[in-house]
């Protein structure tokens, strides 16, 4: 299943207001479900404090590289999850990162995911 993004700012503000939040060690995953049968559709943001352009796009590298793997097993649920990037992804190899967020992930694809 090809990668869905999400494309309006109207998009990640109700994502923001009215979807849930998991605080991980590398990135927050706000999570929100649309119930309308589209599947899941990502987000991702790195922020000025995160350093100059090249870490930006690292960062959101890496997470559309965790995103393009959980993509598969969110398939039947009806998500929008938006990945915010912290400034500990720019200090590690990417490994652990990935460990953890997918985790998380895999835990929305059970609905298991802690809030």
């Amino acid at each position: 299943m090809p990668l869905r993004t999400l494309q309006k700012p109207w998009q990640f503000q109700r994502v923001y207001r009215h979807g849930k939040k998991i605080d991980c060690k590398f990135a927050v995953l706000f999570y929100y479900r649309t119930g309308d049968g589209c599947g899941p559709q990502f987000g991702f943001v790195a922020s000025k404090r995160l350093g100059g352009a090249v870490k930006r796009n690292r960062a959101k590298r890496l997470l559309r590289e965790v995103a393009g793997r959980a993509v598969d097993r969110l398939e039947h649920q009806d998500l929008w999850v938006v990945l915010v990037a912290r400034s500990e992804i720019n200090h590690t190899k990417g490994q652990a990162m990935l460990a953890e967020i997918d985790e998380e992930l895999e835990g929305l694809a059970k609905g298991e995911a802690r809030a």
